[in-house]
């Protein structure tokens, strides 16, 4: 059987790369000055934790000998105040920390956000969706954590294991001996698993990815989903992926568990060495009791470090993969883009040139060759043919969506590859068949292409498109509150709310790809009233497959055999007897 596509596994199989850290010191350095305010608190508190031992050390071995209570409640006064202090210094540095990490964030998934706003359509129609959503979620808040807390963790965690030796060799050089021996026995152990480590959490990446991916597709498409019945298929496929997934991360947590087991079990080992040698080889003669009790605690202590930097590696490594992802969605080149001496493109009449346009959605698959056609200020022009033909291709064009191949596209004269997308796409409305609904009011949704626009214009502009009747039956009329993609919307209402957020917009450029598709024909009727005024003085392109619809269009073009095969009015066409008669024929005997 056909493997699902989201259980295709996205290749994170790559060596530990420095660049990438180095790339990411851009946010880092950001956040220097809270950072090294953070790091100088983390210092003073282990510096004041460590001379916890110590003080125990002098009680055990003078104070009560001498059974001198007055200073005993001293040294227990110093030695609480010194654990205080280590507290209070920590939770205020991981405060600071936790400010950090979200500002991090904040900086990675605004960039991620801005550069997928740019991105091409095509870049989109190569991906699922869930997979782009869990790089700007995800991946994001798995590396945050590494780049501000792992870096300060990772520098105190070896002046925290420099500290302890300090102390350790301060206090007594035979034993301090006896618990770096274990070290070499702790290295071996890494070397064994880190590369399985890395695997594992490779693969909890992508299991995580897939899953992610089906979910998001399954909850936009359950209305397909429960009209074909294919809830208990679905279901089958999300177990699988979610089984994977448990798998992979159950595999992972089994391999880090062999960290703190092993430090565990080597922490116990060192210390009973303490007492072995201290008590049996050295002798109670060298060593005082005190001295085995501040060996014992720094034992303890200077394990913990490397147990905690033993994770930073592995999160480190697994940050890469993660970056590694991050920076490749940044660096996807904006194929559409303004050219370093983009002009501003005046306000337009509305000429519309193609030149000798060819465009190819992929390298020598041409979906239109040498295309060459004007359209005039005010013309409305419609496009029909087979499905697949490059209808919506063209209008695409138009609005600079995807650059062409070759030849030019000029409006009023000018070329627009050479202006501003931003001066280009506001002067064109667009309405495609997927009328999208953006949560919100319907008033927001109607005003989305012009934040500016009065109340009154909203309503004016739902009126000329039919909308207003049905808007104003709501409790709460043009404040009612719909769902992302309109689910409490019929698809028609959502067409006409569509169709009013154009025409608000107030374009010199109209295009309409199958705008009316879903309306019913009475509404189809008195929408056409209003359009007709409308696209008094404007260019329109309007994609329709009902041809009743288009009849009444100054110019009809069929698109066909990668460029235009027939050309000219509703008349002209049908006297010609042509690929436009035979398919105006055929509709009107299916009617």
């Amino acid at each position: 059987m056909a493997r699902n596509k989201f259980d295709i596994d996205e290749n994170l199989e790559s060596p530990f790369d420095i660049t990438h850290f180095r790339r990411a010191l851009v946010y880092i350095k950001k956040q220097k000055k809270p950072m090294i305010v953070a790091l100088v608190l983390s210092a003073l508190s282990a510096a004041i934790a460590l001379s916890a031992p110590l003080i125990i050390q002098h009680v055990v071995d003078v104070t009560i000998p001498a059974k001198d209570k007055l200073p005993l409640v001293g040294w227990s006064a110093l030695t609480l105040a010194t654990i205080v202090i280590s507290v209070v210094l920590a939770t205020i540095r991981s405060r600071i920390m936790t400010s950090v990490g979200q500002d991090i964030i904040f900086d990675i998934r605004t960039d991620l956000f801005k550069h997928l706003q740019e991105l091409p359509f095509q870049y989109y129609d190569d991906r699922p969706q869930g997979k782009i959503l869990i790089r700007v979620v995800n991946y994001v808040n798995s590396v945050s954590d590494v780049l501000s807390n792992g870096i300060i963790n990772f520098i105190l965690e070896i002046l925290n294991l420099i500290f302890i030796a300090v102390f350790m060799f301060a206090v007594n050089v035979q034993l301090s001996l006896v618990i770096l021996a274990g070290l070499p026995i702790f290295l071996g152990i890494m070397l064994l698993i880190k590369t399985k480590q890395r695997r594992a959490w490779q693969a909890v990446s992508n299991k995580s990815s897939n899953l992610n991916a089906y979910l998001q597709e399954s909850i936009s498409g359950i209305r397909v989903t429960q009209i074909f019945t294919r809830e208990q298929r679905n279901e089958g496929i999300f177990t699988r992926l979610s089984t994977n997934f448990r798998k992979v991360w159950m595999n992972a947590v089994g391999l880090n568990l062999l960290i703190p087991f092993s430090v565990d079990n080597l922490a116990t080992l060192v210390t009973t060495s303490i007492y072995l040698v201290g008590l049996l080889a050295l002798g109670p003669e060298t060593v005082t009791f005190g001295v085995i009790l501040a060996m014992s605690s720094y034992a303890a202590r200077f394990w913990q470090p490397i147990l905690n930097l033993s994770n930073l590696y592995n999160s480190f490594i697994n940050a890469v993969a993660y970056l590694e992802r991050i920076f490749e969605t940044l660096d996807e080149p904006v194929t559409v883009s303004d050219v370093p001496d983009a002009k501003e493109l005046p306000p337009i009449k509305g000429n519309v040139k193609f030149d000798d346009v060819t465009f190819a959605y992929d390298p020598g698959v041409n979906i239109l060759e040498n295309l060459s056609f004007d359209v005039k200020a005010g013309e409305s022009i419609a496009l029909v043919g087979p499905t697949g033909a490059g209808k919506t291709t063209v209008v695409n064009l138009i609005s600079r969506f995807y650059n062409i191949t070759g030849g030019s596209l000029q409006i009023d004269g000018h070329d627009i590859s050479q202006v501003t997308l931003k001066s280009l796409r506001s002067q064109m409305g667009i309405m495609l068949q997927d009328s999208f609904i953006f949560s919100g009011t319907i008033l927001d949704n109607i005003r989305y292409g012009k934040l500016d626009a009065t109340e009154e214009e909203v309503i004016a502009a739902a009126k000329t498109v039919c909308a207003d009747e049905f808007i104003r039956e709501f409790e709460d009329g043009y404040m009612t509150e719909v769902n992302e993609r309109g689910s409490k919307l019929s698809q028609g209402q959502r067409q006409l709310i569509s169709f009013a957020r154009t025409l608000l917009a107030n374009p010199r450029i109209l295009i309409l790809d199958e705008a009316t598709s879903s309306i019913d024909a009475k509404t189809e009727r008195l929408l056409q009233q209003g359009l007709n005024e409308l696209l008094k003085g404007r260019t329109s392109f309007i994609i329709a497959h009902r041809l009743s619809t288009v009849k009444n269009c100054d110019r009809i073009m069929y698109v066909s055999n990668k460029g235009i095969a027939e050309s000219g009015s509703h008349d002209e066409l049908i006297a010609q007897r042509g690929l436009y008669h035979r398919l105006y024929t055929a509709q009107k005997m299916e009617a």
